[in-house]
Formats: structure tokens, C-alpha cells, sequence
């Protein structure tokens, strides 16, 4: 698995900034909508159910909403950088910048989890960090998340 297969192209954007998690998730299941069809609604209420169970907020700047949901197939990834980092009460309590959240099938076992360690393992390069932090054009960032090292690992 790579990340070329689970984020397309238009799947990634970048805003100036985010009220809060909500108004986060809402633009994120915006781009789940136009990307993949997926019902905006439906994408919001699984990443806050998720994000109750615990923050995803992962550490230096980021943080990797995931849910599962019905009426996918696959395992779809989006992609936000924001230009004003906002709390997530992430877990060095730092405030968060870059968003990477993946959609999987309700049933989908080892997929998830092998998605999930890939832009894990992806976003904790300190250089595809620094380099995502210093573009601000989703073709760019496009290409240095589905040309980084850790593709190749999963």
C-alpha cells in the first residue's frame, strides 16, 4: 500500500485557519464529499464519534482523524494544512497545522490499520513535516506526501 493509493489529488486543501474541530471535521467531510462521494453528514458524525473516544492528536503539529463508515469501499484519505495551527488537544499539547484523516470500510480490519501506520509512520518524518509546512500548493503537497520514504514501508 501507498499513500498515492488512498489520497487523490484534489483531496488535499489549505485554510487559513479553523474555528474548531467541528467546523475541522465539517470541511473535511466537504472534501470527502467532492472527492468521493461520501455523504458530508455521515463523514462528520464518524470522525466525532471517533475523536470521543479519544483525541487524535498525535504530536508535533499533528493529528490523524479516522473513522469507519458504512457505504465505503475502500480506505480514502484527506489531506488539510492549516495556515494558523488550532488546539486538538493533542498529546504534547501542541497546537495542530497538518491533518491527515482517513475514511475505512465499517469492516475493513487489516486495511485500516495498515493505512493508519502508513501516515503515521509518514507524517513523523521530521523533513516531509518541515517540507509540508513550507508549501502551500495541494499539487505540492500532493507530491512530497505520495513521494515520501515511508510509502515504501507498508
Amino acid at each position: 500500500m501507498k499513500l498515492g493509493d488512498i489520497l487523490q489529488s484534489n483531496a488535499i486543501k489549505v485554510l487559513a485557519s479553523s474555528s474548531s474541530k467541528k467546523r475541522l471535521f465539517q470541511d473535511l467531510g466537504e472534501l470527502a464529499e467532492t472527492c468521493y462521494g461520501l455523504d458530508t453528514e455521515q463523514v462528520v458524525t464518524a470522525l466525532l464519534e471517533r475523536e470521543s473516544l479519544g483525541p487524535t492528536g498525535v504530536g508535533h503539529g499533528v493529528a490523524l482523524p479516522h473513522a469507519r463508515m458504512d457505504g465505503i469501499d475502500s480506505v480514502q484519505g484527506m489531506f488539510i494544512r492549516l495556515e494558523k495551527p488550532m488546539d486538538f488537544d493533542a498529546i504534547d499539547r501542541q497546537p495542530v497545522d497538518l491533518v491527515f484523516a482517513l475514511l475505512a470500510p465499517a469492516h475493513a480490519g487489516v486495511d485500516h490499520l495498515k493505512a493508519l501506520a502508513l501516515v503515521s509512520r509518514t507524517m513523523r518524518d521530521q523533513n516531509v513535516l518541515s517540507k509540508l509546512r513550507a508549501n502551500s500548493d495541494p499539487a505540492t503537497l500532493h507530491t512530497i506526501l505520495t513521494d515520501a520514504p515511508a510509502t515504501q514501508l507498508a
